[in-house]
């Protein structure tokens, strides 16, 4: 499945999307050796990119022809992040201009490993095509 658009960090970690539809959102990971952590367990920073985009990608489910600017973002880490990873994502509630949204990261086993709450604004994207790096106009948050 496609985001709509170009997303090259997301591109270089190997986040695949599975769904993203009404409000939902869920994708997979398998982390390469170099996305560990001297515990040889998913950095943590790996795992809020992967919740990011899960909410962004649940935010823009609803109408895609727009982009989500993350405004707020809040993680709790509840276990270690081992092996194959999915991650789901869900629209709370929207308004004109933003969007409140959860997501939950699972190990292959289905225990959650992450869990975050965001806040995300609305932002128009430009008639460049709908695989445009540059595809959002200057961002505003006024």
């Amino acid at each position: 499945m496609d985001f709509g658009v170009a997303i090259p960090f997301v591109e270089h970690l190997g986040f695949a999307l599975m769904l993203f539809e009404d409000g939902r959102s869920e994708l997979v990971y398998d982390p390469l050796p170099e996305h560990l952590n001297s515990f040889a367990v998913t950095h943590g920073g790996a795992l809020m990119t992967l919740l990011d985009v899960t909410m962004a990608v649940a935010a823009r489910s609803v109408q895609k022809d727009m982009g989500a600017v993350t405004i707020e973002m809040k993680t709790s880490f509840m276990q270690p992040a081992r092996g194959p990873l999915t991650a789901r994502g869900h629209l709370m509630h929207r308004t004109a201009t933003m969007a409140f949204t959860e997501g939950t990261v699972f190990d292959a086993q289905g225990k959650a490993c992450a869990h975050a709450t965001g806040t995300f604004k609305f932002v128009r994207r430009l008639a460049t095509g709908p695989k445009s790096v540059n595809a959002l106009q200057t961002i505003a948050t006024d």
